[in-house]
């Protein structure tokens, strides 16, 4: 299936080409953001550039299917996802970018809980030790998927669209289809508006 065309707020084409050799040279390709994770090249995370693509509903690919255990021994299905809008964030403990981001997650997800907005985690670095202190220090409290050994949801990500830095932020629809993609940090009042965005989708 050819991938979805992305429709990019607030940049003109001539931008966008002048990101596309940038943003292929910074970050890595398809599902290999775990290997790259773990070379310890120094610089401590795959950057993006916090490009946002939006997809329209005629854009978007195939629903996201896999299923995935948690840091904690939660079995998680996408399947059980319908009728849900689910941000789904790619991280890492040492990540700097996840750091910074982190505290966005936590307001957004306790202020969205109440819309039956679920917040999924996808660490594709950490050993349980390190997953479970990164959530402490900044009060998260939505689960985290254990990616780390096959790279499992990065695969079934890979031919929809797939997680090309660290962090990576992906909101997806209530009939499970990814309505956004955010590479790099997500700025709070961007996740908000794709997020009530992917809610009005579903009504």
């Amino acid at each position: 299936m050819n991938s979805p065309l992305p429709r990019r707020r607030l940049l003109s084409m001539a931008a966008l080409a002048a990101l596309a050799v940038p943003l292929a040279a910074c970050t890595p390709t398809e599902s290999n953001v775990a290997e790259q994770a773990k070379k310890g090249d120094g610089k401590g995370y795959i950057a993006g550039d916090g490009t946002v693509q939006e997809y329209a509903p005629d854009q978007r690919a195939e629903p996201v299917e896999f299923t995935a255990t948690s840091f904690d021994g939660e079995s998680i299905n996408t399947a059980d996802w319908e009728g849900k809008v689910t941000v789904l964030n790619f991280w890492y403990a040492a990540c700097a970018p996840c750091r910074l981001e982190a505290p966005t997650l936590k307001k957004l997800s306790n202020e969205f809980k109440k819309q039956g907005v679920q917040f999924i985690g996808v660490n594709v670095r950490d050993e349980k030790a390190a997953a479970d202190a990164f959530d402490k220090t900044f009060g998260l409290e939505y689960p985290s998927i254990n990616d780390v050994k096959d790279g499992g949801v990065q695969l079934a990500l890979a031919k929809i669209v797939p997680a090309q830095a660290v962090p990576t932020t992906l909101v997806i629809g209530p009939d499970r289809r990814v309505t956004a993609r955010v590479l790099g940090v997500t700025e709070e009042s961007t996740l908000r508006s794709l997020i009530k965005t992917a809610l009005a989708d579903g009504k």
